[in-house]
């Protein structure tokens, strides 16, 4: 199936986008030879990269490709360039020789480890967009996308210059949004100058980074049996196992089959997957639950440089709102804990802690377990290779605080938190956004999750020594976050379940709104935290503010980098 197409992109508005390019930036014709500068550059070995490219982008006699040679950036970053060259430029390209051209040039004109790392909510597909040190060129490039896909390359001084005539060519409100000034001309220089200068200087083609990285990347060796700990937003925390096998005859290509829990309803999952790790450290893969799966979960994870721990964020939805951040390690002959459930104990509570992890079996005995003072372990319930149930009572004056567990050779830091009284509960994110749709476009949705609080040592809420308790089962509800005079969001944008998603209501006009608006607006998501029978604590409430507004109706497909 081609994966190489773009929905929702008007032929007509591309063919004049084309056109001003042309007549406004006549030098940025792809068959143009690079730069004579042999200090820049990165030469191109692939045979199937030289066909495939070459006819437009010219080879030099140092085996440099113009454009493509002078630019590094990750494999969502090359596959984007080349849907680009696809649906703009009429590339013919079948998908196995596309998969090929981003698998070397991700290896070849990638990032190193160090220059991924504060881009990868980029191609982690998260929300939130970081915050950027320089906040006017922050302003500059994020009116329209985030800072994470600038950050994530790496180019020459020309190449920053001819970006941004892309921009101006292709999308002519650039100049009015961000890149020039109103008014008559001065002596400072414009906006997308100071872009070109600053991009430039913090993030050129050649790196000390990228030098060390490429000069002894290899590939990495992962296969093997890793314990999986994670955490879905609004579900709680996930434990499970994860058996990686290399592809025969690759390096680079696996497959996985993944079993995970979620803890606080015991929900089980396995799942089979494949995945590429490219540059030698970027995991790309995806899975499916079932043979009735057909979306599956993407993933995508940074392998750290001792090939024992990868982390990083699995992922699906129409927007890639749904899913999970997860942390890897790998398993070997030693017990190891990646988890408890519940993860706080009340003074005086009786309870069965369930302990996750690996290898756990062997050292399940009661007196091998230690939570600390406090903290009595009565009995082992059960056990199991991977979780081990005991049941423990707390001690009424036990001293508030988080714990670390012992089991016997295995330990985790701040396994479990004592508390006498929650203070104050937190709903998270606290602001957050979904998209109508259902009808013409796919809906987006938002998932809340309510967490629980102690105000610590000093006595006061939101400071830094505040212990977190976790997820806390809440009641949950929509208030109207008042606008205008006469506002209906309410009745109008969508639904909350008692889990705390959010579900938008119908994109299109609405007859029964004035002026048969859309079905937007603003409303408040409120968590209401029950007071406890014996009185130790009042009803406690917290919110958050959420958008609902119009779907996403220009887009470039979400990338597909992992289909070996």
């Amino acid at each position: 199936m081609p994966q190489f197409r773009v929905t929702r992109f008007t032929p007509s508005l591309t063919s004049m986008f084309a056109l001003l390019l042309t007549a406004a930036v006549p030098s940025f014709v792809a068959a143009q030879p690079p730069a004579a500068d042999d200090a820049t550059g990165i030469p191109i070995a692939s045979d199937t990269v030289r066909q495939t490219c070459g006819s437009c982008h010219r080879p030099d006699e140092a085996g440099r490709l113009s454009r493509i040679s002078f630019r590094r950036t990750t494999p969502e970053g090359w596959q984007q360039t080349i849907r680009r060259m696809v649906t703009l430029n009429g590339v013919d390209i079948d998908a196995d020789t596309a998969r090929e051209v981003v698998r070397y040039l991700a290896n070849t004109l990638g990032l190193a480890p160090e220059e991924a790392r504060p881009a990868a909510y980029e191609a982690e597909r998260r929300a939130d967009d970081q915050p950027y040190d320089d906040a006017e060129i922050q302003q500059i490039c994020t009116q329209c996308h985030s800072m994470g896909r600038v950050i994530s390359q790496r180019r020459t001084e020309e190449e920053w210059t001819l970006l941004m005539a892309m921009h101006r060519g292709y999308y002519p409100f650039a100049d009015f949004q961000a890149f020039r000034r109103s008014g008559p001309p001065g002596d400072e220089p414009q906006p997308v100058d100071q872009a070109i200068a600053h991009l430039s200087d913090r993030f050129p083609l050649h790196t000390p980074e990228w030098a060390a990285w490429s000069a002894t990347r290899r590939p990495a060796r992962i296969a093997g049996v890793w314990v999986v700990r994670g955490h879905a937003h609004g579900i709680g925390p996930v434990y499970g196992q994860m058996t990686i096998a290399a592809v025969p005859g690759t390096d680079d290509q696996f497959t996985t089959e993944t079993s995970y829990v979620y803890a606080r309803d015991g929900r089980q999952v396995e799942r089979q997957g494949r995945a590429i790790v490219y540059t030698g450290f970027q995991w790309r893969g995806r899975s499916l639950e079932g043979p009735d799966d057909t979306d599956g979960l993407r993933e995508v994870m940074m392998v750290e440089r001792d090939w024992q721990t990868m982390s990083g964020r699995w992922f699906t939805g129409a927007y890639d709102e749904v899913g999970l951040d997860v942390t890897l390690e790998r398993v070997t002959a030693s017990p190891v804990v990646t988890g408890v459930q519940p993860a706080s104990l009340a003074a005086g509570q009786t309870a069965t802690l369930q302990i996750r992890g690996a290898n756990l079996a062997a050292s399940a005995g009661a007196p091998n377990v230690d939570l600390g003072p406090g903290i009595s372990v009565l009995r082992v319930v059960a056990t199991a290779a991977d979780r081990v149930d005991v049941e423990v009572r707390v001690d009424a004056d036990a001293a508030v605080g988080r714990r670390d567990l012992f089991l016997e050779q295995a330990a985790l830091a701040g396994a479990v938190t004592v508390y006498d009284e929650v203070h104050r509960i937190a709903v998270t994110p606290e602001a957050g956004m979904a998209r109508v749709g259902g009808i013409r476009f796919p809906k987006q949705y938002q998932q809340f999750e309510a967490r629980a609080f102690h105000d610590g040592p000093d006595g006061e809420s939101e400071t830094d020594d505040d212990l977190d308790l976790g997820i806390v089962d809440v009641s949950w509800s929509l208030e109207e976050y008042a606008a205008t005079f006469g506002d209906d969001d309410l009745q109008h944008v969508g639904a909350l379940d008692a889990q705390g998603r959010f579900t938008p209501a119908v994109d299109g006009p609405n007859v029964e709104r004035s002026g048969n608006r859309n079905n937007v607006g603003d409303v408040w998501v409120v968590a209401t935290y029950p007071a406890t029978p014996d009185g130790a604590n009042d009803t406690l409430r917290a919110r958050a503010h959420l958008l609902v507004t119009v779907p996403l109706y220009l887009r470039w497909d979400p990338t597909a980098v992992e289909r070996p």
